[in-house]
């Protein structure tokens, strides 16, 4: 497996997967005062944007992240609207 691909994917895995625990608190909790809802917006549309310029590329690690970090940032900021 080509070496640049490896490393875009560990990268990927490491940033997406970042989100996750902060996600999982949200969920259990159900306390989401000290998240910022300003940066959950900006987070999503930057989100959308990296999934279409991974489309425009054909980038597989740069999509397959960003369609987990969507999901992510999409549930918390959900929570985020629900329990404020």
């Amino acid at each position: 497996m080509d070496p640049v691909l490896i490393t875009g994917l560990i990268a990927a895995s490491l940033t997406t997967f970042a989100f996750l625990p902060q996600s999982i608190r949200a969920l259990k909790t159900k306390h989401t005062k000290d998240l910022s809802l300003p940066m959950l917006i900006m987070l999503e549309f930057g989100v959308i944007v990296w999934i279409i310029y991974g489309i425009m590329i054909s980038d597989i690690p740069l999509l397959a992240a960003n369609s987990v970090s969507f999901f992510f940032v999409t549930a918390t900021l959900i929570m985020k609207i629900k329990y404020g």
